[in-house]
């Protein structure tokens, strides 16, 4: 198998968004909906407890085409060629890299707030505050189910704080994209390694992306889990979602309590070491556990967990892995360390990020062995370039990698990692 993961083309044959999900390819992103219209597509939650895409009528095939070009679950490209600058590094696992340091929010209560340390909430009040950008995209709790994840645009420090901390889970943040770039005014984005792929696969076929949406930002992102995560956590608080009136993942702290709080006053908490102490709870979906760029090779700017050993030990300050990617990201930077938004308090290496994120390490050398695995299956598999995991296959022995293939057949075959075609959960 090539890193195109389609050697002989035939992958790439005319293929149907319901066939993307029940190959276990889609993320549910939701930027099928926003290129084709509500009327033809709409993200729904399915019982499953995922994001997806349902068809309301038959798409003609220039639509399905196009969709299938911008969608994560088929395409998988490294950082465009035009935009890798000729000073930048090039590390195999760490991707191009202009600067790579530690560092935080400058403003105590921005940083407290935010995930970790509070630097992609630290820059996206510092993008709207400079007037580089008229609103910030990403995503934040629903109002009336906080339980779950909306697409948010910030237009203020309030609005961005407001959505500050992670969210875990399902969540749409593209489905009202093509609305955004028919506004015409300059915005900064903010999603998952997945949501900068559809973007960067849509900035190819629509011209509007590069010169509207001015930065794209991520976070090393270790995988999103289905709502029944949420609800199992429910569950075990003889909890139910139309009781809650808050549930906030991460933040007010690093790594930050799970808080939940209910309309008759109640609050649980839970701390992040015993909300993913089970992996088999996890409830990772299908499409991270092959994911090419978990790291986010093709975004600007990528924040990440520095935790020692790739996990935390308790509460700290917070800080964040800062992997300044494209000359305009690391302008970004530079210019918000200038005018004391960001505080930088170490230069790191690839070498030191090998150290605080090992498991994307692992995953990086597994993903060309598991696409292999699903390719021999039968599976239908994404097209993959530029994310150098065919050569970093060649660090894994030939059992390991055959582990590797040996292990998503196995799920194959025991119906763990397709779907069932999307229906939407009618509760």
């Amino acid at each position: 198998m090539s890193e195109n993961s389609d050697e002989d083309g035939s992958n790439a044959a005319k293929i149907t968004i319901n066939q993307i999900v029940t190959n276990g390819l889609c993320i549910g992103c939701g930027l099928c909906e926003s290129v084709a219209g509500a009327s033809q597509i709409q993200m729904v939650m399915t019982p499953e407890g995922r994001e997806r895409p349902i068809t309301s009528i038959p798409l003609d095939m220039v639509l399905n085409d196009r969709i299938q070009a911008v969608c994560p679950g088929t395409q998988i490209h490294g950082l465009p060629d035009h935009m890798v600058d000729s000073e930048a590094e090039h590390d195999e696992v760490w991707g191009t890299t202009l600067k790579i340091a530690r560092g935080y929010a400058a403003e105590p209560d921005v940083r407290f707030r935010g995930s970790t340390g509070g630097v992609l909430t630290a820059l996206a009040i510092y993008l709207l505050e400079s007037k580089r950008v008229d609103f910030v995209a990403h995503v934040a709790a629903d109002e009336n189910r906080p339980m779950r994840t909306e697409p948010h645009l910030s237009y203020t420090r309030a609005d961005v704080l407001r959505a500050a901390g992670s969210r875990y889970g399902p969540a749409a943040p593209l489905k009202n994209f093509m609305a955004l770039l028919d506004r015409g005014r300059p915005f900064a984005f903010i999603g998952k390694p997945c949501d900068i792929s559809a973007i960067r696969n849509l900035a190819k076929l629509d011209p509007r992306v590069d010169e509207l949406c001015k930065y794209l930002l991520t976070l090393v992102c270790g995988g999103a889990s289905e709502l029944t995560k949420s609800w199992e956590v429910l569950d075990d608080f003889g909890l139910t979602e139309d009781e809650l009136t808050l549930f906030r993942y991460r933040g007010f702290g690093n790594p930050g309590l799970t808080r939940i709080e209910t309309e008759d006053g109640r609050a649980f908490e839970l701390t992040y070491n015993d909300l993913w102490k089970d992996e088999s709870k996890w409830r990772i979906q299908s499409r991270c556990k092959i994911c090419a760029d978990a790291i986010g090779d093709s975004a600007d700017i990528a924040a990440s967990d520095v935790w020692p050993g790739g996990g935390p030990s308790g509460e700290d300050a917070g800080f964040n892995g800062i992997l300044a990617r494209t000359r305009r990201g690391l302008d970004l930077v530079q210019a918000a360390v200038a005018d004391g938004a960001l505080i930088i308090d170490q230069e790191l290496t690839p070498r030191h990020m090998d150290h605080v994120q090992p498991h994307q390490v692992r995953k990086k050398e597994a993903v060309w062995a598991r696409l292999e695995g699903l390719r021999q299956a039968g599976n239908l598999v994404p097209q993959v370039s530029g994310l150098r995991i065919e050569t970093l296959k060649d660090r894994l022995s030939t059992e390991e990698q055959q582990a590797q293939m040996d292990g998503i057949q196995q799920r194959v075959r025991e119906g763990k990692f397709g779907e069932p075609t999307p229906v939407r959960w009618q509760k």
